[in-house]
């Protein structure tokens, strides 16, 4: 057809308003975002005319328009912000999130964060309380800590810890472990920010406690340790072991902070997954505070949890900079039910992330047998059962390579990178998925159960 007759049957803005289906979407919306709605249809109806190959036609139809235009603005009302379908097998996948939020800790806390809660105030008085308060009780039950402070972030947790106990004093780290996580946020700056004098001991690949001794001095306040949760230093390497850090702090009566990263309590090895250091291993050994993520390996919400004796956490509940740095009811009350969840022992069934990255090979296999058959009478698809890997992400385990099993799908009408994207372009919920050897990759370890048919609708629309 005639591009120029195309651009003719396009419909003008003023038309558009004066139709009752229109006026009666400026009713349940406004007009002014019907209005907006209206130009973007259009404008993309004219592109596509204009991008139309020799002989090549599109229907132009005012159903054809109103259908366009009812679907831009549910997406406009729905916004940018949506759920997505993880079948990357990356399971703390920072751009998607990271941890999925467990069902059960989501229903507890829905009276909690939709009517009024008591966060700030102590129901036994009768007057103001203390919003820590919520959590104090299950984590010193867990952890052994003798007190708990929670702030937005870790990189705020590292921030306040390092104002309040070591301001305008040395906090002697290892080189090996001045770390830069994502988003460009490093451990030396950080220590600027706070107004504490970086000491570095060591170097990159050696350091040992003998350096430490020897680096103590007036302006010391702080030896701190930072575990290297999103790399891996091997080969000819040393560090100095956190009960080591401990003795020689106490002989010096200089606190000794650890900021552990990610956050874990599960005992990974017994799952056949690299050893990492636990929450509770590092009280033990006797760790003045310590700071650690709530959205990574702990499988819950984006916080900053510092733990440790009370002495050196009431001195940072009393800083000014918490006032700004502090969290609201809603991350409070997730991560009061997620320590719930760990003190009970049932972390593995009960939080997604952990529950997918202990998965083992056999359910994994059956899981992906399900989306195989789930997908198999789809005309022009041709698939296929696989072992690949899978990776934890969220710079967690980085050398950790989770045995996997994925469904590689091809489509007769769709190269492997037009079909990736037009599963991450579906409109209501978007497939994440990933492109290896010319074959789309579905991997069944980041899936739900109940996706499977949200994937089949989509594939079968192509």
């Amino acid at each position: 057809m005639d591009k120029k007759k195309l651009f003719r049957m396009l419909p003008k803005v003023d038309e558009m308003l004066m139709l009752p289906k229109v006026e009666s979407l400026i009713e349940s919306n406004s007009r002014k975002m019907v209005l907006e709605s209206i130009r973007l249809v259009i404008d993309q109806l004219r592109n596509e005319i204009i991008d139309l190959e020799e002989g090549s036609s599109i229907e132009i139809s005012s159903d054809i328009v109103l259908e366009r235009l009812e679907t831009q603005i549910n997406k406009n009302r729905e916004g940018k912000f949506k759920r997505v379908i993880n079948a990357t097998g990356t399971v703390l996948h920072t751009n998607l999130g990271r941890a999925p939020l467990s069902e059960k800790v989501f229903d507890a806390i829905r009276d909690k964060v939709v009517r009024y809660s008591n966060l700030e105030y102590d129901i036994d008085k009768g007057s103001r309380g203390h919003r820590y308060d919520h959590l104090k009780e299950i984590v010193m039950k867990l952890t052994g800590a003798e007190d708990v402070l929670v702030v937005n972030n870790n990189a705020s947790a590292v921030l306040l810890v390092l104002n309040t106990l070591a301001k305008e004093k040395e906090a002697v780290i290892s080189r090996g472990e001045l770390v830069e996580i994502g988003g460009s946020f490093r451990i030396p700056e950080v220590m600027g920010m706070s107004n504490s004098i970086l000491k570095e001991v060591g170097t990159t690949n050696k350091t040992h406690l003998i350096d430490y001794e020897n680096a103590i001095g007036e302006e010391t306040a702080l030896l701190m340790k930072v575990h290297t949760s999103n790399y891996r230093i091997v080969g000819f390497s040393e560090s100095v072991a956190l009960e080591d850090l401990v003795s020689l702090g106490n002989k010096q009566d200089i606190a000794v902070y650890e900021d552990i990263g990610s956050g874990n309590f599960i005992d990974f090895p017994k799952y056949g997954i690299s050893e990492e250091p636990t929450i509770i291993d590092s009280i033990k050994k006797g760790v003045d505070v310590l700071s650690f993520s709530g959205d990574k390996l702990l499988g819950g919400v984006q916080a900053g949890i510092i733990v440790g004796k009370k002495k050196y956490i009431e001195k940072m509940k009393h800083n000014q900079l918490l006032r700004a740095l502090r969290p609201d009811k809603l991350t409070l009350s997730i991560l009061k039910e997620l320590f719930k969840i760990y003190y009970y022992g049932e972390a593995e069934k009960e939080i997604p992330s952990i529950a997918m990255m202990i998965e083992d090979k056999e359910s994994l296999k059956l899981k992906a047998e399900r989306l195989y058959d789930c997908l198999s009478d789809i005309d022009g698809l041709t698939m296929k059962i696989d072992g690949d890997y899978s990776e934890v992400g969220g710079g967690s385990l980085p050398m950790e390579r989770l045995e996997t099993y994925v469904v590689r799908i091809d489509h007769e009408k769709y190269s492997a990178s037009k079909l990736e994207e037009l599963l991450r372009k579906n409109n209501n919920v978007p497939i994440i998925s990933r492109v290896k050897d010319n074959s789309v990759i579905l991997d069944v370890r980041t899936l739900f159960d109940e996706e499977f048919e949200i994937i089949r609708n989509v594939v079968e629309r192509l």
